[in-house]
């Protein structure tokens, strides 16, 4: 076997450099999950760092290295777990125990191993490697230097960046092994302009799953200082925005964080299995407007959100969620399939070693239609076009949500109006769906920078869409 194979860097890891006995952890994953429905042991090395500036001064710079072990049964709708920071045989004897009690009495067959992957989706190489700490603080230091120098209202410039190199091994009980070796980098650039005693913030970021080199060329993030400087001028003409029901266009790529919250969520199955969804018992039902097409992607190659392998095992899928308004699947992980009557859709994730697998997205997209943007624009009479988005709040058994526009601007009569601040859209997303009345042919990804919480696990994922038009949301607004 080649030595640079996820397995054999994995092998190397968790057990020639570890001491842990190989063939003595698959013994004992074999006779902990003897009985039970499914289960495996997750081995985690992870490297990860961060180094922030702050108005001209590295405010912070951190490095961790953790590694260890999840083992975890599987009976029925019931799971037990146990995790440990101590490779050793003593700490997986342990964690065996632990876990067996909830296979007690319980007398099942095991599930099938996922299939194999020969896909790679990502370079193996470690991002950290790339530039020593030196280099890494100066380029902060030239990307303040640089924002200060492009327009004299710049007052703060704040920047940073982050890496993580993830090496990964599946051993289940029927002795099949799965690996990935994941890196994930991140480049972040706010700017606080000021003007007559006002001051506002803009903001971008950019990553996903290669090394250093794609987000650190000058060009990249030089590209990155201008758009936060862009949306820094933009909200110092902004005025307070209306409130009421209206129409809303929203703009391509990371507006789909809407899309995500409101909607993803809803459509993963362990929601579903349980009916405490907005969807549950509605697959094979028009849930949204023609035109709209759903899917869950995690197959998309250097993108944040995608995974070769998830952190069960099974392959990454592209799979669809809403076709043409149809509802036609939810994201899956072993358990909830197994329990639901389908197959895993690759969609087990967990944000550790120290984390239960459950259902989760990767990079959820709405796929584009036939409008150009100029056209539905135009189509507006009065309403409006939100471009980019901070935080939100949803419900996942009501569907109702409240998102807050970062950037937005009015529409009237087909034309772009003032700069607004203050907007948010409340709405609730079943609802929402079924108003999509024109479809953009302009569909774009994200940059790079989503992180989705969940059950108090947070994993990057990556979101995407065309300009949407939707008829008769409701705006809170700030004017008087």
């Amino acid at each position: 076997m080649p030595l640079d194979t996820p397995l054999s860097v994995t092998d190397r890891l968790f057990f020639a450099e570890e001491g842990l006995d190989r063939a003595g952890a698959e013994r004992l994953v074999r006779e902990a999950l003897s009985g039970a429905d499914d289960g495996e042991l997750f081995l985690e090395y992870r490297e990860s760092e961060g180094i922030s500036l702050d108005d001209g001064r590295i405010r912070s710079a951190t490095f961790d290295a953790t590694r260890g072990f999840g083992l975890r049964a599987v009976a029925g709708e019931a799971a037990g777990y146990a995790h440990s920071g101590e490779m050793s045989e003593a700490a997986l004897k342990r964690a065996a125990e632990t876990v067996g009690a909830v296979r007690h009495g319980h007398s099942g067959t095991l599930d099938l191993a996922p299939r194999s992957t020969n896909a790679r989706l990502y370079a193996d190489g470690n991002p950290l490697a790339l530039l020593d700490f030196g280099a890494k603080t100066a380029l902060l230091g030239e990307i303040d230097a640089f924002a200060r120098g492009r327009d004299p209202r710049v007052a703060q410039v704040m920047a940073s960046i982050f890496g993580e190199w993830q090496a990964v091994q599946i051993i289940r009980p029927d002795g099949t092994r799965v690996a990935d070796i994941r890196p994930l980098v991140r480049l972040n650039v706010a700017v606080v302009v000021e003007q007559d005693g006002r001051r506002e913030t803009g903001s971008h970021g950019l990553g996903g799953r290669f090394d250093y080199a794609r987000i650190l060329a000058a060009p990249v993030w030089q590209a990155a200082v201008d758009e936060a400087l862009r949306q820094a001028l933009v909200n110092l003409d902004s005025v307070p925005a209306p409130a009421g029901e209206m129409e809303v266009v929203l703009g391509p790529g990371w507006p789909g964080i809407l899309l995500h919250e409101a909607i993803g969520h809803g459509l993963e199955g362990d929601f579903n299995r349980k009916k405490t969804s907005a969807f549950a018992g509605l697959l094979g039902q028009r849930i949204a407007a023609p035109g709209v097409t759903v899917i869950d992607d995690g197959t998309m190659p250097d993108r944040r959100g995608s995974l070769t392998v998830d952190d069960e095992g099974t392959p990454s899928n592209r799979t669809v969620l809403i076709e043409d308004g149809i509802l036609t699947g939810f994201l899956q992980d072993r358990q909830n399939a197994r329990l639901m009557g389908v197959a895993s859709t690759g969609n087990g994730r967990r944000q550790s070693y120290a984390h239960i697998p459950m259902p989760r997205m990767t990079n959820t997209v709405m796929l584009g239609g036939e409008h150009a943007p100029e056209e539905i624009l135009r189509s507006v009479k009065r309403g409006l076009y939100a471009v980019n988005f901070g935080g939100g709040q949803v419900d996942i058994t009501s569907g109702k949500f409240v998102f807050s526009a970062s950037e937005a601007y009015m529409v009237e009569d087909g034309k772009l109006g003032a700069p607004v601040k203050g907007a948010t859209l409340i709405g609730n997303g079943p609802d929402s769906l079924t108003k999509v009345t024109m479809v953009g042919n302009d569909m774009a990804l994200d940059p790079g920078i989503g992180t989705c919480g969940k059950q108090g696990q947070g994993v990057p994922v990556g979101v995407g869409q065309p300009t949407l038009k939707l008829a008769g949301l409701t705006i809170g607004g700030t004017a008087v």
